[in-house]
């Protein structure tokens, strides 16, 4: 069966507390959306402001026939809509005894008018039609099917059940899509949402007893604690379902706009969110290390790849011996079964100290248990930073480039900034890219050791470094050398 995808991220996620984006990234979103294959995009409430209704209708001039508006049912509204020029007007009003008392303040019979006159006048204007009863599952059973059977004869394009504050189960979800498809004919909508944990679940019910058109966000975002997710919904009708519910979404693309959506929006997804969460395909433990080397599915449900993923092996106390090897081939050392024991000892030792094992750790016990020690083409001669109340911050450095000196300085925001800014005006350095940054106090007080940890880039290569030192400057102009070292 095919399922079309209704991607809700630029309204009701733009909802999430603390998210406010411009024109310009609403629009980035949208391009990303139709290139990962989303059937339908609701761009927003056109009738929130001025800008929003602009922005929807650029929107939808640059998407033609994917772009769905917000409206509640008002005149207002629904004009708001058709100047936006969206391709389908999404109309919602409540039908729960609750939001019909204290919201709405109005009776079934003045709810039911409502609808029958927000349905006409987007029909007589030749606008294609998606209703929604606000708060359907608490709605009372006999209301929710008088409702449905008479927008199913006004003939709307589409029906949606929407769990508002997120308090049906998925037995619940379908008990009540089940009996509507007894009572009309109109394709189903479902719109979850995730204050129990439930959205995704609630929204797969849903389509196992023939909803076609779920309502889902990147990422889960939203009100409160969010929609369903639409790299679940979508990878649990692909895998768990076994292709029984077919959709558009290019699945290797939804890493990519996951990530752009937590930049944008500015929430930070949780390591272990499922397919796009940092760990979600990261293992330590020896045994499942050694499964994955061997056969990906004996520890990952699909492969990183399918959803444009990569998989990590995280180097700690659980980690195995076959782990280590394999990490040590990346960075192209070759060693014996006897030497790769040593080296896992000795980061397990590390781990049970509380010690994170980077890359550049992983090379120095190598390089020390293999006794010898990797040349250090670059070297740090001198290094002075000058901080004046009231002025920029800015650094003299000079390194030894394979026994050649260097010498630049620069300035930046602050002391650390000036430093680095002062190594990457060194020309051969110039094309250097700080992509993170992490600032670690080892022990407490004052006098505690700063660990710095980076990841730099060159565009051919990208490198995880660290440097310790009491001063965090200086800390941080060793990770940054240990860095270059490493890109050499």
């Amino acid at each position: 069966m095919k399922i079309k995808i209704f991607d809700t991220t630029l309204r009701d996620g733009e909802q999430t507390p603390g998210v406010a984006i411009t024109q310009q990234d609403k629009f980035k979103v949208a391009k990303a959306l139709v290139e990962l294959g989303v059937d339908i995009i609701e761009a927003g409430f056109p009738s929130a402001s001025e800008g929003e209704q602009k922005t929807v209708k650029e929107i939808a001039r640059n998407f033609p026939g994917k772009i769905c508006g917000l409206a509640r049912c008002t005149k207002n509204d629904i004009d708001a809509c058709i100047n936006a020029d969206v391709d389908l007007i999404h109309i919602f009003i409540a039908t729960s005894p609750i939001h019909m008392k204290y919201k709405l303040k109005m009776t079934e019979e003045q709810v039911t008018k409502k609808i029958v006159e927000s349905i006409q006048y987007c029909k007589e204007h030749g606008f294609k039609v998606h209703f929604s009863l606000e708060d359907a599952t608490r709605t009372e059973e006999k209301f929710m099917i008088d409702v449905c059977k008479l927008v199913d004869e006004m003939n709307v394009h589409y029906i949606n059940i929407p769990d508002t504050v997120g308090v049906c189960t998925p037995e619940r979800m379908k008990y009540i899509i089940s009996m509507l498809r007894k009572e009309i004919s109109t394709p189903l909508a479902v719109h979850c949402h995730n204050d129990f944990g439930l959205a995704v679940a609630n929204t797969l019910a849903g389509i196992e007893e023939g909803v076609v058109l779920p309502h889902v966000t990147i990422n889960g975002v939203g009100e409160r604690a969010g929609n369903a997710d639409l790299e679940q919904v979508v990878m649990g009708c692909k895998i768990l379902y076994t292709n029984k519910f077919e959709t558009n979404i290019k699945t290797e693309k939804i890493y990519e706009t996951s990530k752009l959506v937590e930049r944008l929006y500015g929430i930070k997804i949780s390591p272990n969110f499922p397919f796009v969460g940092d760990n979600a395909f990261a293992h330590e433990a020896g045994i499942h290390v050694h499964g994955v080397l061997a056969e990906s599915s004996t520890y990952e449900p699909i492969t990183p790849e399918m959803v444009g993923a990569k998989r990590r092996i995280v180097l700690g106390k659980l980690v195995g011996v076959h782990a280590v090897e394999g990490k040590l081939k990346e960075l192209n050392y070759d060693v014996s079964d006897e030497i790769a024991e040593l080296i896992t000892k000795k980061i397990k030792e590390l781990g049970d100290k509380g010690k994170r094992v980077t890359e550049i750790d992983l090379i120095a016990i190598a390089d020390d248990i293999l006794g010898r020690k990797k040349e250090e083409k670059i070297k740090l001669v001198d290094l002075r930073v000058y901080n004046d109340f009231g002025k920029k911050p800015f650094a003299f450095v000079k390194l030894n480039i394979n026994g050649k000196e260097e010498i630049s300085v620069s300035e930046g925001v602050g002391t650390v900034d000036s430093a680095l800014n002062a190594i990457r005006k060194i020309k051969e350095y110039s094309d250097v890219h700080l992509e993170e940054y992490h600032l670690d106090a080892i022990s407490g007080g004052s006098d505690a050791l700063a660990e710095v940890t980076i990841k730099l880039s060159n565009g051919k290569k990208t490198v995880i470094a660290r440097g310790i030192h009491e001063d965090i400057v200086m800390a941080s102009v060793a990770a940054f050398i240990n860095g270059l070292n490493l890109l050499e």
